[in-house]
């Protein structure tokens, strides 16, 4: 019975060691797995965190038309391939702080509404911005995308909203992502 007994134990301390080899295993294995999953998620905020920090700068100013033409090709009125032209200044508390102007072109035309594509450069005095998107006549607001710029805007992206198109009230938001 004794050799009996110390075999059975001996089967028993076997199988224990068994069971904490692989409850050593699991553990490195589930330590391992969060320390990579921790890693990654640091990873990822660190990158979210990278365009949060990117400088976003606001300016908001009225714009003041100057001048204006169209191009109205054949057939007479709204067609494709029409173009309108425009210049003005930016006005910040009441004086000029640069000018810009840029055109728009028909693109389509679905019975009443009309959509162009339009572009506009805008100088200030530390560079200029470009912008451009698609525009439907008669909105009286519109969001560009900035496209680039010069100067202290050399790597500028986001987007500026008119307001009051073509009116003496037009004004415009620029949030400038650099």
């Amino acid at each position: 019975m004794v050799t009996r007994r110390l075999g059975s134990v001996g089967v028993h301390e076997r199988e224990q060691r068994n069971n904490n080899k692989r409850a050593s295993r699991t553990k490195f294995l589930t330590i391992s797995l969060a320390t990579a999953l921790i890693g990654a998620f640091a990873v990822s905020s660190a990158d979210a965190d990278t365009t949060e920090r990117r400088k976003v700068e606001v300016i908001e100013l009225e714009v003041q038309n100057d001048q204006y033409a169209s191009n109205d090709l054949d057939p007479k009125g709204p067609s494709l391939g029409d173009t309108y032209v425009y210049s003005g200044l930016a006005i910040k508390d009441g004086r000029s702080v640069g000018r810009g102007g840029g055109s728009c072109e028909i693109v389509r035309i679905d019975g009443e509404e009309i959509t162009t594509q339009c572009m506009i450069t805008l100088e200030l005095e530390r560079g200029s911005l470009t912008m451009q998107s698609l525009a439907v006549v008669g909105s009286s607001s519109l969001d560009m995308a900035i496209t680039g710029g010069t100067g202290d805007f050399s790597k500028a992206r986001g987007t500026v909203r008119y307001w009051d198109i073509a009116t003496s009230k037009e004004r415009a938001r620029a949030e400038i992502l650099r």
